[in-house]
């Protein structure tokens, strides 16, 4: 594996090398992506895919500095990861490349005069784990339920930690799907909930579309970029699928 590098990635390449493991411009969500991002960049977002010649593809990290970011938190004066996987094919994993993703993260926010660098991770789905941030010198500053941490590297003892926003939930009647570009697996998702919630429960969902950094900040849910809401409760905070969806409602429903 070799013939691995890690690239920047812009509007100019980014159809030779996808995003978020999307890259035909067909698929819904891709070209969802590529609007968000043309307003990103200018906002000093970044992303580095780890690229093989032979298996194209095989990782990525997304980050921004934390004025800017898509969570809610209070993250100013760190660059902040948005997202970071690595593998597709097995043989990626283990071997090194998320932290060399990492310290391409850490040497931008060093150049860029920033005190550190931020990730929400969780034990759930649709985030990383805390474990490799912890192996690389970040430490757990903050958390909240059911299972988000808020982990910071900081370069200067002294820097301030960042700070979870725990924003009110203004939302206590039906059925509220809170939702962003940001993450390309929701566009698809998202139309079919709406559907399936109006076809099996005869609710008609109010899906609300995050268009700037500040209202994702303002995010009831610590994921930011999505969540469910039914008569005021979080039901799913990160991306689900419609069959998870129907097993929600039918326990609720119960």
């Amino acid at each position: 594996m070799n013939d691995t590098a890690i690239i920047d990635t812009t509007m100019e390449n980014i159809h030779q090398h996808g995003v978020c493991g999307y890259k035909n411009p067909k698929k819904e969500g891709f070209p969802e992506k590529l609007e968000w991002l043309k307003n990103r960049f200018s906002e000093g977002l970044k992303i580095k895919t780890l690229f093989s010649e032979q298996d194209g593809t095989q990782g990525m990290i997304e980050y921004i500095p934390g004025s800017h970011c898509w969570r809610p938190v209070d993250a100013g004066d760190t660059m902040f990861i948005h997202c970071i996987f690595v593998g597709f094919k097995k043989i990626y994993k283990n071997k090194g490349y998320a932290t060399q993703l990492l310290a391409e993260c850490e040497k931008d926010a060093q150049q860029q005069k920033l005190q550190g660098v931020a990730v929400v991770t969780r034990k759930g789905s649709f985030m990383a784990g805390s474990e490799l941030f912890l192996k690389n010198g970040f430490a757990i500053v903050d958390a909240i339920e059911p299972d988000f941490e808020l982990l910071v590297k900081k370069f200067s003892p002294g820097a301030p930690d960042p700070k979870f926003k725990r924003n009110p939930n203004r939302y206590t009647k039906g059925l509220t799907i809170i939702r962003a570009d940001q993450c390309p697996y929701t566009v698809k998702n998202v139309k079919e909930i709406c559907a399936t919630a109006e076809s099996q429960y005869k609710i008609k969902a109010n899906v609300v579309d995050l268009k700037s950094h500040q209202e994702a900040q303002n995010s009831p849910s610590p994921f930011g970029t999505f969540c469910i809401i039914y008569n005021g409760t979080i039901v799913a905070d990160s991306p689900i699928s419609n069959g998870r969806f129907v097993n929600i409602m039918e326990k609720l429903r119960a």
